[in-house]
């Protein structure tokens, strides 16, 4: 059951995606998704005065050898041209699914239509968006990180337990969150506060090292003992590590095609409200770790799924990772974990 206070704060955050009375608004969510989510974002956006309309989709059979608890795109909507249809007509589309539709590929065709937005709320329990306290300037800081990082040709990435990772950024896809809408065509996820790089093939060379206190957020779990991923030719090509980190980390890896051991995204957080701690504060199934990845200075890598390189599998890994520097044409933005000051908050 859904709490007063949550519809409240969900209300004025899309206020903040600009939803005026009378729109159409369409949330979407399949028959997996967190019930008291879908509830909450219902009543916000009827609170807002927005027609709103539930459109509810199978969760699809998982055909896998193991369980999916991240694919990095939702295959919620299987192509169903009645649902597509609707989310295309509407005006702002709220996301419910358990993935989300950032890289679904139904989100051009739902977007194609000129006047959809969509908001993904992230699968968490709706109690953590109490936290997300709103930051006027983190918009600008967003777009000056993903300009700097759009406008250059190299990433190098370091951290004192031994990653050392090269990423030309030439044909790269490079996108900010903000955690707001901007209008027609746009998607966004809330909470906010990122910049993420999608590389093109043959650009990612080099090596990772996920140390105690690091996160797999397909596992839900802090790293305890240390794990070293040897990626060449922007595939993961060795898995090292004697701990049941990375016992963990070749087992899950192994039920999928060579497609999930390749670079999906990588970037930067920028969020200083984001917590590291939250996920050790709920269970596995009330947490999805978006939080995660927005926590300021904190470097991401992520495996599979890379449309921009062609590649497409449901075999996922995020692993946000602290304390790492990383350099855009040997200009640092993120230095041991800490942002660049022009990127930080004012204090």
């Amino acid at each position: 059951m859904t709490e007063y206070r949550w519809v409240r704060f969900f209300a004025e955050h899309l206020r903040r995606c600009a939803l005026a009375p009378g729109e159409a608004v369409a949330v979407l969510s399949e028959s997996d998704s967190r019930r008291v989510l879908v509830d909450t974002a219902r009543f916000a956006a009827e609170l807002c005065g927005g027609q709103v309309v539930d459109i509810v989709v199978p969760t699809p059979v998982n055909t896998q050898a193991v369980a999916l608890r991240s694919t990095g795109a939702s295959q919620a909507l299987q192509g169903n041209r009645a649902a597509v249809a609707a989310l295309a007509a509407a005006d702002l589309v709220l996301d419910c699914t358990v993935e989300g539709l950032l890289h679904a590929p139904e989100l051009s065709e739902v977007l194609a239509g000129g006047t959809a937005r969509i908001l993904m709320l992230s699968n968490e329990h709706p109690e953590n968006y109490e936290r997300y306290t709103w930051d006027d300037d983190l918009p600008r800081r967003v777009e000056l990180a993903r300009a700097r990082v759009a406008g250059a040709d190299r990433m190098r990435v370091t951290s004192a337990a031994g990653t050392a990772l090269e990423v030309r950024l030439a044909g790269a896809f490079v996108a900010g969150s903000t955690g707001v809408t901007s209008g027609p065509g746009s998607i966004a996820h809330w909470p906010g506060g990122l910049v993420a790089v999608f590389p093109a093939a043959h650009t990612v060379d080099g090596t990772i090292v996920l140390a105690p206190g690091d996160l797999n957020l397909t596992f839900k779990r802090y790293v305890e003992t240390p794990v070293r991923l040897v990626v060449a030719d922007d595939h993961v090509v060795e898995v090292e590590g004697d701990g049941v980190d990375a016992v963990l980390f070749r087992s899950y890896l192994s039920a999928f095609d060579a497609a999930a051991r390749a670079t999906s995204h990588l970037g930067f957080g920028l969020n200083p409200t984001a917590r590291w701690d939250y996920v050790e504060l709920y269970d596995k199934r009330d947490v999805n770790g978006t939080e995660a990845r927005a926590v300021a200075g904190n470097f991401l890598y992520s495996t599979g799924a890379n449309e921009h390189a062609g590649r497409f599998t449901a075999g996922h890994f995020d692993l946000p990772l602290l304390g790492h520097t990383i350099e855009l044409d040997g200009r640092v933005v993120v230095d041991a974990g800490v942002l660049a000051p022009e990127l930080a908050p004012a204090p």
